[in-house]
């Protein structure tokens, strides 16, 4: 056998697309979490915005998931998508023309979502509010975005397909088949169409897709950033690839199916019920299957832990994912769910998810990628990092914290009958009764959004103090 050692290659990585989702993630991820805020204030302080329709909780509320989602998660995944299939395939990115395209192409769909929601224009369907002429542009968009990055790997030069690319290439795919089948309206004005579906057809499409965007986009393309940045940064090989393998064929079957345990006592049929809590809770074994991968990647290299923040970011993430998808099986227990639905503890559990998960997942990534993408070895302030994790850490405790009291509380006032069959405490006593867990709420979303303010510093002085920076493609040569 022939040894062989790498060498710089002539040729570089296209990185210009990657260094415009980085610092997007960034930027959006600061105007969706001041918005998260926003409308926790009004939550506790109702006449905070005096009654403007455009500042209204039911206006904001849709721009703050799709921005902390769409915006801040989706340019954190094209970001760090297009860096690790270039670096795992050992080529440029397919067609950079068309990459460009699509961070222009989503950055309007973004300002586009920013304009119409606030103004009301929406469908009303949780995480597809957005309007027909938006919906076609997020399919284009979305259709570039597929083609780059398969076409990446389509003229790779590494025969293997990392595991990574494999989460990445199913989130593609998955969310596109979601997006087309979901947002089939029949329009009647240009900001405004209904659904193609109606009643319990419409409500089950739409929660076959709303538990699949938190599947496939808000699970799916985070474990590629997992599996590629926590070897990179712990400087460790994956502990199993072999778990890898089978944690993505297990979650990619299982969790199209969980969908309907959104709908438990509702009109859909309860055999359709059944079988969405039951894929449910069998979704636990592929997820904890995954995160002990992650965590066990570190064997061997736990002391890194106490100096490296970065590595908390990534570790605490996988902490939290673990907790979350043993929640989320949990609460899809009919009896479970009968305390837990429309309380705010399925406020907590999403928000466990979603801070705690795909936050500091991205945020790790993030301080991982950017310095890379400007010529330096580090972020322009380690303590800074440290900061962030610290003070966003203590937010998500308050937050979460918050809502689980809060949510079993309400669950347990609301059904609390007297001896005659009536009810103990009416709707108005629970929510005053909620209040002190709104007001704790406010606080740690004030502390995770500080501590988003902190990176934004930090990115800006990490970008000014250096320069986008060529990156050679390795070659293989003779030893």
């Amino acid at each position: 056998m022939v040894a062989m050692r790498e060498t710089p290659g002539t040729v570089n990585y296209t990185d210009e697309t990657v260094r415009g989702f980085a610092l997007a993630a960034v930027l959006w991820g600061v105007v969706g979490m001041t918005v998260g805020v926003l409308i926790a204030a009004q939550l506790a302080f109702p006449d905070l915005t005096y009654g403007i329709p455009w500042l209204s909780y039911g206006r904001l509320r849709p721009l703050h998931t799709n921005a902390v989602i769409f915006a801040f998660g989706g340019c954190a995944l094209m970001a760090t998508s297009f860096h690790v299939v270039q670096r795992t395939c050992q080529v440029p990115l397919f067609l950079p023309w068309l990459a460009k395209f699509v961070f222009w192409g989503w950055q309007a769909v973004i300002v586009l979502a920013a304009v119409t929601l606030p103004m009301g224009f929406t469908q009303g369907k949780e995480y597809a509010e957005l309007e027909w002429p938006i919906d076609l542009l997020i399919a284009v968009v979305w259709v570039a975005y597929a083609v780059v990055f398969f076409g990446t790997l389509g003229v790779r030069k590494v025969r293997h397909i990392y595991v990574a690319n494999w989460f990445f290439g199913a989130f593609i795919l998955a969310v596109a088949l979601l997006h087309i089948v979901n947002s089939a309206a029949m329009p009647v004005s240009f900001w405004k169409s209904y659904s193609a579906y109606a009643g319990v057809q419409d409500a089950m499409i739409q929660w076959w897709y709303g538990h699949n965007a938190v599947g496939f986009f808000l699970t799916a393309g985070f474990l590629g950033m997992m599996y590629y940045y926590i070897p990179k940064q712990a400087e460790r090989p994956v502990y199993s690839y072999r778990l890898s393998i089978v944690h993505f064929w297990a979650l990619i079957f299982t969790y199209m199916w969980a969908g309907p345990h959104h709908l438990h006592y509702t009109a859909l049929p309860d055999w359709a019920q059944s079988v969405g809590m039951l894929f449910s809770l069998v979704l636990l074994a592929p997820s904890w299957g995954g995160m002990i991968n992650g965590v066990m990647t570190l064997s061997g290299a736990w002391h890194k832990l106490r100096d490296d923040p970065i590595l908390k970011f990534l570790i605490v993430a996988l902490s939290f994912y673990g907790m979350s998808t043993f929640e989320g099986p949990m609460m899809s227990i009919k009896t479970v769910n009968a305390l837990s639905h429309y309380t705010d503890w399925t406020v907590g559990h999403v928000h466990s998810g979603a801070l705690g998960w795909v936050g500091f997942i991205s945020m790790g990534s993030l301080y991982y990628l950017i310095p890379r993408m400007y010529g330096r070895k580090e972020m322009y302030s380690v303590k800074a990092i440290s900061l962030h994790f610290w003070i966003a850490t203590l937010g998500i405790v308050l937050y979460i914290a918050a809502m689980w009291i809060a949510g079993v509380m309400q669950g347990l006032m609301w059904r609390a009958l007297n001896t005659d069959g009536t009810l103990v405490y009416t709707f108005v006593e629970g929510v005053k009764a909620t209040w002190p867990f709104y007001a704790i709420r406010l606080l740690g979303g004030l502390l995770y959004l500080s501590g988003m303010a902190v990176m934004a510093w930090n990115v800006v002085m990490t970008v000014r103090s250096g320069r986008p920076a060529p990156s050679p493609i390795p070659r293989l040569v003779q030893a």
